[in-house]
């Protein structure tokens, strides 16, 4: 969904990718809380992508 967003050009208010395939529900809700507490003013209206422990944060 996300990379159709990106590639389409769809307008959104922002888009967060989580790729987290091997980690477990705990993992993944302890990731996307950290994000949300610590870049949600950065995020609002971009395209982000989470991977590997890196989050990219791209304009819209």
């Amino acid at each position: 969904f996300g990379e159709l967003v990106y590639n389409s050009g769809l307008t959104h208010s922002g888009v967060l990718l989580l790729r987290t395939e091997n980690c477990s529900s705990e993992e993944k809700v302890k990731i996307l809380s950290e994000i949300l507490t610590n870049y949600s003013d950065k995020i609002k209206d971009k395209f982000c992508v989470f991977q590997k422990d890196k989050l990219r944060i791209r304009k819209k």
